[in-house]
């Protein structure tokens, strides 16, 4: 595989132990620069770590054996973080959302265009097992042509257990930017782009409060919509209605279920690389669970970083920038449908990422099976 590629971190919040744990010990990157807006945490983290030196924001981005930035910030800051490592000549890999709206991720996109560098966008979990069995059993005719889907997550939000939540009630949170990725994104995978939005969203409450951490009881604004649910049509016909809450308790419905014209299936948590894939046949009696036939097996949160990595200008990453601000897009443009009340067209347009073949991480780590 060659040296390893240069990998430096900016933001270390709780996220970055999901990240190290894949990229830590990889043979494909090595981790050379960490840094956060608190010294003491970027000194910790680079202790842990081989080759990591801890420094200033500033300093990483000017390093010049830096090849790719981790960005890890909150959402307020992704456009700024990754701009400013693409003005310095450097690959980025960013934490979703692309950014907090279209018109920063848009030029995060043009602006490595002119620079010649790549972008590469959580989330990577539609990588795993979970997301890509579904689209194999799609891809494969299981249940026909696809007709429509669902896409639902409903939580009490994630003021009961972070300890500082104020950045999901502030611009670039709510429960459609911050979970939304994930749905839109195995959304786009399973059934291709999107072409127009129709919107409606809601905010019932003005303030939350924190429930954990040395803030319990402080009461925090909500800044944005917690509710939020709508229509995606896809560019090939299909029809998904989505709903993203902060709003409810509990619910019954499946993560995802796509409806095709011989079968249904029910998709896991694209939350998670894994879990169970259902498939009930036009005619059948019951659900029942199928074998997992692609994704990377095993999978935690940095793949997506690595197949960037890989990739190498050989093919598109699939957790690439272009399918990332197609995503974010899609969500602002349910946002700005819901505000104006009317079908609203999208101006992106991608292909489906390449499918990911049944690939134990073990042997993904020893070498690149895409022969690159």
């Amino acid at each position: 595989m060659g040296e390893p590629h240069r990998v430096g971190i900016v933001g270390l919040g709780v996220i970055s132990r999901a990240y190290l744990e894949t990229l830590a010990d990889h043979p494909a990157v090595s981790v050379v620069a960490v840094a956060d807006l608190d010294a003491s945490r970027s000194a910790a983290v680079a202790a842990e770590l081989r080759d990591a030196e801890a420094m200033s924001v500033e300093r990483l981005l000017d390093r010049p054996d830096v090849q790719t930035v981790l960005n890890l910030t909150i959402p307020a800051a992704h456009a700024e973080i990754s701009l400013g490592a693409i003005d310095a000549g450097k690959n980025v890999y960013v934490e979703k959302p692309l950014a907090v709206t279209f018109a920063d991720g848009r030029s995060i996109m043009e602006r490595a265009a002119s620079a010649g560098v790549r972008v590469g966008c959580a989330p990577d979990t539609v990588l795993g097992t979970g997301t890509q069995t579904a689209r194999a059993a799609i891809d494969g005719g299981l249940i026909g042509r696809p007709l429509s889907a669902s896409a639902v997550m409903v939580t009490a939000g994630h003021e009961r257990w972070h300890p500082n939540p104020d950045f999901y009630y502030a611009p670039g949170g709510g429960p459609l930017l911050d979970m939304g990725p994930y749905y839109v994104s195995a959304l786009v995978h399973l059934l291709g782009p999107v072409r127009a939005v129709v919107g409606a969203a809601s905010r019932l409450r003005a303030e939350r409060v924190i429930g954990s951490g040395p803030r319990a009881g402080q009461r925090i604004p909500v800044q944005v919509d917690t509710h939020v649910s709508g229509v995606l049509e896809h560019v090939d016909g299909a029809l998904s209605t989505i709903t993203k809450s902060f709003d409810g308790v509990a619910t019954t419905a499946a993560p995802i279920e796509v409806q095709g014209e011989t079968g249904a299936l029910a998709v896991p948590d694209p939350n998670y690389f894994d879990g169970e894939v259902r498939h009930f046949p036009l005619g059948g009696t019951g659900w029942r669970a199928l074998e997992p036939r692609a994704g990377y097996v095993g999978a935690s949160r940095g793949v997506g970083l690595v197949d960037l990595v890989q990739a190498d200008g050989h093919r598109p990453p699939r957790a690439g920038g272009e399918v990332a601000l197609h995503v974010l897009e899609t969500m602002t443009a349910l946002l700005r449908s819901a505000a104006e009340g009317r079908r609203i067209e999208l101006t992106t347009a991608v292909r489906r990422p390449v499918p990911v073949p049944l690939i134990q991480v073990e042997d993904w780590k020893g070498q690149d099976p895409y022969g690159h």
